[in-house]
């Protein structure tokens, strides 16, 4: 088997520090000139699940775009999905993520109704146009899932095999979460050598010197008090010193304005989501019910029907989540924040901040960019320290790491110091240890949906606790995460992204 085979041209093999590379473990922090970047923590692309999605069609991309380049013309295609790819794949549209993958599609910009359409044309035709425009002959039985295999590198691993005329060309991928891919350059998977998947800007990005490097919450917080910065300052320092003021601007607020328009498509659309479960879509109706206008999410104006109910913006926040986790399981556009199962809790936090806050009303985009530039902050040390993938260590690293990112982001949009944006975090991440992700039927629905909503509301809390105080408290962050990494490794498989135990089983499908 070839090892050496080309990848697409927005793709490249990092040889050095990746995103890939320090969310998977392979890379140490110690190893490489900067943490995670905004543009690694916060991506769009489609639902329902960042690992079983987004990194699967990345994978298939890579892969069939080194075929092209290769001058390839494969007959027949295979793809095998192992472990926790093997057992949600289904749930989660593995196989339809790789099919608009060997298509050519990209999963910040697939067109919505090649997303809809393209197992349906592979089911009635028998074929598949890859990214060259070479039609193979294909089924939907040439995807293979097999949970029972675990491949020792990662939990989330998949091959795909193109069969020529005279030789086979197979390569080994693993989805290592918030859809980074690292692939595997050895043709004996127990003997892995595997290499990150990454673009070119974030390769450049990666090897270009952060004046402020930090791998943990107790290195970040004396950087700042050092140099006398926020968590947000100094955020904005590293991401300056490799893309100008204005590309950092624009991308936090796309981020922003995505999640926002997530919301807003979230709130108008009624239905049932797909999968077989006949779960209803409830935001819009919640939408109506809480007196809202179309054009409200987006806009700064204050909410209709905010009332004088003291716990009316809590219902505020439920719709944000269920609206944006709506989407997210109906395989819509939303943004990796830091995973697409966890999508829902920054923007619900974030509609807070903005709806129900005078910081966020006052200065909108402002108080948003540094909301997220802490939120990247914790984002990265807890992907470096432990793990965001559900398939590793449950929801505790989905929405424990989102509620805690928010946190963050919330605390420091108040204008805490940073030890209170660390205390934050902390506390979301604390009350989140031991979670499990044990989705019925494998899809992102039940329980994720409401999950997303109440880790909402947990991070809010954690904020305006962590504001009482003045940042002092006993268990540090860094604490937190490597308890929430230990559970993990300890916790059974069937409540890790396998749908094997918890209320996968427990509670009959619809």
């Amino acid at each position: 088997m070839d090892a050496s085979g080309p990848v697409p041209p927005t793709v490249t093999r990092a040889t050095g520090p990746s995103p890939a590379g320090l969310v998977s473990g392979h890379v140490k922090a110690e190893e490489t000139a900067r943490p995670l970047s905004v543009f690694d923590m916060f991506r769009v692309g489609i639902g329902p699940s960042s690992s079983h999605t987004v990194g699967p069609m990345k994978a298939a991309l890579a892969f069939v775009s080194g075929l092209d380049e290769a001058g390839e013309r494969p007959q027949h295609l295979r793809i095998e999905f192992f472990g926790s790819l093997g057992a949600t794949g289904r749930g989660h549209s593995s196989d339809r993520a790789v099919l608009l993958g060997l298509a050519g599609y990209e999963p910040d910009t697939v067109p919505a109704d090649v997303v809809r359409s393209i197992v349906e044309d592979v089911e009635r035709t028998g074929f598949l146009t890859l990214r060259s425009g070479t039609t193979v002959a294909f089924t939907m039985s040439d995807i293979v899932f097999n949970p029972s295999v675990v491949l020792p590198y990662h939990v989330n691993a998949m091959t795909i095999t193109a069969h020529m005329s005279s030789r086979s060309y197979a390569r080994t991928y693993y989805s290592v979460g918030g859809g980074f891919v690292m692939e595997d350059r050895s043709a004996d998977p127990n003997e892995p050598d595997v290499i990150a998947l990454a673009t070119a800007d974030a390769v450049e990005t990666h090897a270009t010197a952060a004046p402020y490097p930090f791998s943990t919450a107790t290195g970040l917080l004396a950087l700042c008090e050092d140099h006398n910065l926020s968590i947000a300052q100094l955020v904005r320092a590293n991401e300056e010193a490799a893309h100008d003021r204005d590309t950092v601007n624009n991308y936090l607020d796309l981020i922003r304005t995505t999640m926002a328009e997530c919301i807003e498509a979230g709130c108008s659309t009624e239905g049932v989501l797909p999968g077989g479960l006949n779960v209803s879509r409830r935001a819009a109706t919640l939408y109506r019910r809480l007196g809202g206008r179309a054009s409200s999410v987006a806009e700064g104006d204050a909410w209709a029907g905010t009332s004088d109910d003291p716990l009316r913006a809590m219902d505020w926040v439920n719709l944000f989540a269920l609206a944006v986790n709506e989407e997210n399981a109906a395989g819509h556009r939303v943004v990796t924040a830091p995973t697409n199962g966890a999508a829902g809790v920054i923007p619900a936090v974030l509609g807070y901040l903005h709806k129900f806050c005078p910081e966020g009303r006052n200065d909108p985009i402002g108080v948003s960019r540094d909301f997220l530039l802490a939120a990247t902050a914790i984002g990265a040390i807890i992907k470096t320290n432990a793990s965001i993938a559900g398939a590793e260590v449950g929801c505790q690293g989905e929405v424990g790491s989102a509620s805690a990112m928010a946190a963050a982001g919330l605390a420091q949009a108040f204008g805490g110091t940073a030890r209170q944006v660390e205390n934050a975090a902390e506390i979301a991440m604390e009350h989140s240890l031991g979670l499990t992700c044990d989705p019925i039927g494998g899809l992102v629905q039940i329980p994720c949906i409401e999950r997303n909503a109440i880790a909402a509301v947990k991070a809010i809390n954690a904020a305006r606790m962590a504001m009482w105080g003045d940042g002092r408290h006993t268990v540090p962050l860094d604490a937190a995460i490597e308890t929430m990494w230990q559970t993990g490794k300890d916790m059974l498989s069937k409540y890790k992204e396998t749908s094997a135990g918890g209320l996968a089983v427990n509670v009959v499908e619809c």
